[in-house]
């Protein structure tokens, strides 16, 4: 097992640069992919958390977002008003309003995050079983790594 130190500073420098620019074309993918779609991409960001999650708060929604609750609330009551999502009361508290992830949303959700999928398999066509098993691992457990910090 590796330790910091012996961490070679090119490297690190060379996968922080290739990671920066991964994000940068999925990123641009994806927006290009949402063009067919009538929503925003903070909107889509804001699906994907609800997919992911489950029902949020405004509060918890703007933290995963890093968005002031009142942008986080504009952008949940043009959602709302384009029947993706829907306010509910918390059954457990009246007083704490979730946002539920409706169907229409859903289906925005998983047929853009299939397109993406299917983006970066067509990229993958060249790796070999092999790189594919290793890349997985290794972003699986640097993810790991960035979670726990």
């Amino acid at each position: 097992m590796t330790n910091n130190a012996s961490v070679n500073e090119q490297t690190v420098a060379d996968l922080e640069k290739a990671l920066r620019h991964i994000s940068a074309i999925i990123k641009q993918k994806g927006r290009e992919i949402l063009n067919d779609y009538t929503i925003t991409p903070p909107q889509f960001i804001a699906l994907q958390w609800l997919w992911e999650n489950g029902d949020l708060t405004i509060g918890e929604l703007s933290n995963k977002m890093y968005l002031a609750c009142s942008t986080t609330t504009d952008l949940v009551d043009r959602m709302e008003k384009n029947q993706l999502i829907l306010r509910v009361k918390d059954p457990k508290d009246r007083r704490v309003v979730r946002i539920h992830l409706l169907q229409e949303g859903e289906r925005i959700i998983e047929e853009v995050i299939a397109k993406r999928q299917h983006y970066l398999k067509d990229m993958l066509v060249t790796f070999e079983e092999k790189e594919l098993s290793i890349l997985e691992k290794s972003l699986i457990k640097l993810q790991h790594e960035m979670r726990e910090e």
